[in-house]
């Protein structure tokens, strides 16, 4: 795989004003608030530390709008100080004037991290690059600042300004992060065989169904295992759930609809859900589930299915949770699943921040080939999809080598 863009070492950054867009963004315990787990604090440290000689402005987001995890970057700040163990400035703004200010008194060697990028309203819309460049966090920003570092890889599919609109009026490069997630993947990638697998779960639909296309297209899923809300909506296009579905889903079961149409062999669906009954774990079978019961996980037959789909496959590849792991009881699915994956003797590949945090917690990290903290952008890139972030640094790539041979031409 070649991707031309370029690295830290590239550019002269001692003492200039670096805006660093890392992606912190955590898992959140509902209950506490608490971060569930920091491997993705601990990741971004190691470009941190490469710009010590210069002024660092980190930016990332944390949730979505109206979610429980759509919080302050303000504990996230307080853990990277720790991380880092040096002190990490922290400014409850995005691009206004305490932002701005908090910026230009920025001495050598310090850090100051943003607050939530998505409390503007411009970070929760994509843009093309052009248009992202006008936006006002980049307008307002870019004046205050000398070059920009994208290591967010987990971000990479998402068009945001941060993503893309820097990268058109700053000097460019890529962080450690993506650097160290590119050229891992590819080495996965070569040793990769048939059959593909692929686990998807979590609560992003619109992503998953976007990739699905195209990984079974390319070659790279001969069985797609599904979980979470997606297999709702897929269970509902099969006809197999009755009933209208709930949280905004309804809308893609006629894609998925479409999917099964065109690849009814490599799809497995569930046989049998854990629904949450007053707070208690009970299975239940997919045409046993009704309008009112909240469902949590996958049941324990299917848990059976997977698990051995998963240990006869030369590759597999998991992307998202197939529960509500957080919970206890009903993290039964994704630990199971996971474990059938370490066990696997085919190549394994697993992605995004909840997933990771629940590799800690079983202390399997080691028996996987490849984690990596994007979930959505992984997906994407095992698709062969194109990533605005990668794009973003071709094109930073491309325009300061042609500055530089205008600058030799006329020495």
């Amino acid at each position: 795989m070649d991707i031309e863009f370029l690295t830290i070492d590239d550019l002269d950054l001692a003492g200039k004003t670096v805006l660093v867009r890392v992606d912190i963004n955590t898992p959140v315990d509902p209950n506490t608030g608490g971060l569930l787990e920091i491997n993705r604090i601990k990741e971004c440290s190691v470009t941190l530390r490469s710009l010590e000689d210069s002024k660092v402005v980190v930016a990332s987001h944390q949730g979505r709008v109206g979610r429980y995890d759509y919080v302050s970057m303000r504990l996230h700040a307080k853990v990277l100080s720790e991380v880092m163990d040096r002190e990490v400035k922290f400014v409850d703004d995005v691009f206004g004037k305490a932002a701005r200010e908090a910026i230009e008194n920025l001495k050598v060697g310090e850090i100051l991290l943003l607050e939530n990028l998505r409390f503007t309203a411009e970070e929760n819309f994509e843009f093309s690059p052009e248009d992202a460049a006008k936006t006002h966090i980049v307008r307002n920003l870019s004046k205050h600042l000398d070059a920009c570092v994208l290591d967010a890889f987990p971000t990479a599919h998402r068009a945001h300004p941060s993503i893309v609109g820097f990268a058109e009026v700053l000097p460019t490069c890529a962080g450690r992060l993506v650097a160290k997630e590119l050229k891992s993947l590819s080495r996965v990638v070569l040793t990769a065989k048939a059959p593909y697998t692929t686990v998807l779960g979590g609560a992003k639909i619109s992503d998953r169904l976007e990739a699905i296309d195209a990984l079974i297209e390319n070659g790279k899923a001969d069985n797609v295992l599904l979980t979470g809300l997606i297999a709702q909506v897929f269970l509902k296009a099969a006809n197999k759930i009755k009933f209208p579905l709930q949280k905004d889903l309804e809308k893609y079961v006629p894609r998925a609809r479409e999917l099964l149409n065109r690849y009814s062999e490599n799809f497995y669906m569930p046989d049998d859900l854990a629904i949450n009954k007053n707070g208690e774990r009970v299975e239940v079978r997919v045409e046993e589930l009704k309008p009112d019961m909240q469902v949590y996980d996958i049941g324990e037959q299917t848990i059976r299915k997977y698990s051995k789909i998963i240990r006869s496959s030369g590759t597999v590849f998991m992307s998202g949770p197939p529960g509500f792991f957080e919970k206890v009881g009903f993290d039964k699915g994704t630990n199971e699943l996971i474990l059938a994956l370490a066990s696997s003797l085919g190549t394994t590949i697993i992605s995004g921040g909840h997933l990771t945090a629940a590799l800690e917690r079983l202390g399997v990290k080691e028996w996987i080939d490849h984690i990596s903290t994007a979930g959505g952008a992984l997906v994407m890139f095992m698709a062969g999809k194109r990533l605005p972030l990668i794009e973003a640094l071709k094109r930073a790539s491309k325009r300061w080598r042609e500055e530089k041979a205008l600058q030799q031409s006329r020495a």
